[in-house]
């Protein structure tokens, strides 16, 4: 993911614009129009190493990790074959990308998905699929915390 696009789609922006809009309606058109400003995700990555297990929808997320200012940082790419789970995907990506492990690791991204209102709004399906997604991430980022001990 290129620089302009993580900070197109920075998490503090994506809370304030989810902010200003009052109506359900227009919400779930701006986690759409989320998923639909994802970089493109290479066909080669759509395999079973990423697909995440416990979604409803066909969902795949690619870590990639690398080392910055000494610490590992993990990036992500993601996709869904549904427009409502891409966009929550977006939103995961805007929280966690680029970030080092043990800030993934330690972060609450049900708490955000919850201050959005989203547990309320989405099917449970969905709200499990969300989660499935963070404890993927999250597990990526143990998985690299627990290589470095």
């Amino acid at each position: 993911m290129t620089t302009s696009q993580q900070q197109a789609l920075s998490i503090d922006d994506i809370v304030e614009n989810f902010a200003l809009l009052d109506e359900w309606d227009d919400r779930y058109r701006y986690v759409i129009e989320l998923g639909r400003k994802l970089a493109p995700f290479p066909e080669q990555d759509r395999n079973e190493v990423n697909k995440v297990r416990g979604c409803a929808s066909q969902v795949w997320l690619a870590t990639t990790v690398c080392r910055s200012d000494g610490e590992t940082v993990l990036t992500f790419m993601g996709d869904s074959d549904a427009h409502i789970v891409r966009g929550l995907v977006a939103i995961l990506i805007a929280l966690l990308s680029g970030r080092p492990a043990w800030q993934i690791a330690n972060e609450n991204p049900i708490a955000l998905f919850e201050r959005l209102g989203l547990g309320e709004h989405l099917t449970p399906q969905r709200s499990n699929g969300f989660r499935s997604m963070v404890e993927r991430m999250r597990a990526d980022a143990q998985g690299v915390l627990s290589e470095a001990v």
